[in-house]
């Protein structure tokens, strides 16, 4: 296996780990929150977790369509980006702003909540930067 290969590899393992540590550490908040306050905000901080994932899902298979066109379009003089590109990554913030105020102004769940649940994501990423730094593998 080339250099290439393996850390295409790496990068995608590492990409799917952030995927599952975020939905992990959402249901886990979310189930605590329900039980310990309310289970409206154990909701919101469902849906915004879900979000959280939703949205970095999106990211990464934009980036790597990205990419993938870049590369076949290589050394051409005017390189084309298709617009569904454009969508996916202005659309996810279209689709969690929609998401965020139907749950709250329709469904009464805490904004807070939600807010929260987005921060899913970012949990999710320091745990895989911890196991990258401590199991050696970055």
């Amino acid at each position: 296996m080339d250099q290439a290969a393996r850390d295409n590899d790496i990068a995608l393992r590492m990409s799917r780990r952030i995927e599952r540590l975020t939905l992990a550490f959402g249901s886990i908040a979310a189930l605590a929150v329900a039980f310990a306050k309310s289970p409206r905000a154990g909701i919101g901080i469902g849906i915004g977790s879900l979000l959280a994932w939703l949205n970095y899902h999106w990211l990464d298979q934009a980036l790597a369509s990205l990419v993938t066109v870049a590369a076949a379009q290589e050394g051409s003089p005017r390189a084309r980006v298709p617009a569904v590109l454009y969508w996916k990554f202005a659309g996810r913030y279209v689709l969690i702003g929609l998401v965020v105020y139907v749950t709250v102004h329709y469904f009464a769940v805490p904004l807070l909540a939600v807010l929260i649940g987005l921060l899913a994501l970012g949990a999710g990423a320091m745990a895989e930067s911890l196991y990258q730094v401590f199991s050696g593998s970055a």
